[in-house]
């Protein structure tokens, strides 16, 4: 169990058509089918997903609340105008007609191909089948029903003191920073207020979701949900805070796993920058420049491509206190590369993570964010529509 191991919510995935093997949708409700609070983030970016943009508006106007979620994949419905809009209404109302609860406390995510029709027949057709297939047991059949590309499904249970938190995601391509290609679904059985529960999802995909970057693409339909039943009573709000960071944290994880391609992932943490935002910007810059991916995928410490990618950044950058280490070890310093034990570089760089600081020299600015490399993998995968 993931999404259903916190009390109050049962889940289904099923095969509907969409995709001509694979599990391809998935149900999330409310063991009393009751509505019950939902804190959510989504993607900033503009050209948002007719579903995005009904999930939004669905949670203005009925108080951030929801007993259901249904997600199909295979089918982005994003690049659909006005009819994916219509279609997006259509999953919700099929969705609430076969649980018998309103249309305005169902949410609607889709992933998969951007600018194709959604087959709305075998969506339609599905959705009675999955509501009649609701159990705590059918957490992992939901949790293969919303993947895309991935590999694997994945999900996670954190367990507190008072409380449980469970979580599935999808996402390995298209995923850079201001939310991930990726879905999020969570669930607690903690008794927490609204704001705190907006405020700990915000905070937890920040320092989570926000950090991974695959391939600097930020996608249409990136959304995280948490639905919160109650049943176990209130829950004290720093440790309810904590467990969602660490199952964000996790399901962070095991996406850059399983990214598109990927062979290593980078753990950068730029420091010594003017300020925080400097620090993300040159981060950024370093983890989606494709010479550096690329040196990763070699095992090659190419300290002058990191210097270089932050160089062009547009940030503050004192190069005389600069330096670029890997697992700790210094190779370069003041903008010129200096001794170090080649060994033991050597012996990071062949792990499957590997460690990288580069400091700015310019203030007390920092920030991490966990980069991919490339190789023919990534290529193979993005080189035909998928």
């Amino acid at each position: 169990m993931s999404i259903t191991a916190a009390e109050g919510f049962v889940a289904a995935g099923c095969h509907a058509g969409i995709k001509r093997r694979k599990f391809d949708m998935a149900l999330i409700a409310t063991d009393d089918l009751q509505p019950v609070p939902c804190a959510a983030v989504f993607t900033q970016n503009k050209f948002a997903a007719p579903p995005v943009e009904l999930d939004r508006a669905t949670l203005a106007a009925n108080g951030n609340k929801a007993a259901a979620i249904i997600v199909n994949s295979g089918n982005a419905n994003a690049g659909t105008g006005k009819p994916g809009y219509k279609d997006a209404q259509l999953m919700a109302a099929a969705t609430g007609e076969a649980l018998q609860v309103a249309n305005s406390h169902v949410l609607v995510c889709s992933t998969g191909i951007i600018g194709t029709p959604l087959p709305m027949e075998p969506i339609l057709t599905a959705t009675p089948r999955l509501a009649k297939k609701l159990s705590v047991e059918g957490a992992h059949d939901a949790a293969r029903g919303i993947l895309t590309t991935d590999h694997e499904a994945k999900e996670v249970v954190v367990r507190g003191s008072t409380f449980t938190l469970g979580g599935m995601a999808k996402g390995c391509g298209m995923i850079a920073p201001n939310m991930a290609t990726m879905l999020a679904f969570l669930t607690t059985d903690a008794d927490v207020p609204l704001a705190v529960m907006q405020k700990a999802l915000k905070a937890a995909s920040d320092a989570t979701f926000n950090t991974l970057n695959v391939d600097g693409a930020t996608s249409t339909n990136d959304t995280a949900m948490l639905l919160a039943s109650g049943k176990r009573g209130k829950a004290d709000p720093d440790e309810f805070a904590n467990a969602l960071l660490a199952v964000c944290r996790d399901l962070t994880m095991k996406m850059a796993r399983d990214a598109e391609g990927m062979t290593r992932i980078a753990h950068l943490t730029v420091t010594g920058a003017a300020n925080e935002q400097e620090a993300r910007i040159a981060a950024k810059n370093i983890v989606e420049n494709n010479l550096v991916k690329c040196s990763w995928y070699g095992g090659d410490p190419y300290w002058g491509r990191l210097m270089a990618a932050a160089g062009s950044a547009g940030v503050d950058m004192n190069v005389d206190k600069s330096f670029v280490a890997y697992g700790g070890i210094k190779v370069a310093k003041s903008g010129v590369g200096i001794e170090h034990d080649g060994q033991a570089l050597t012996e990071h760089m062949m792990g499957d993570e590997v460690e990288i600081e580069v400091f700015l020299g310019a203030g007390k600015g920092s920030a991490r964010m966990i980069g991919i490399d490339l190789g023919p993998g990534y290529i193979k995968e993005n080189s035909k529509t998928s």
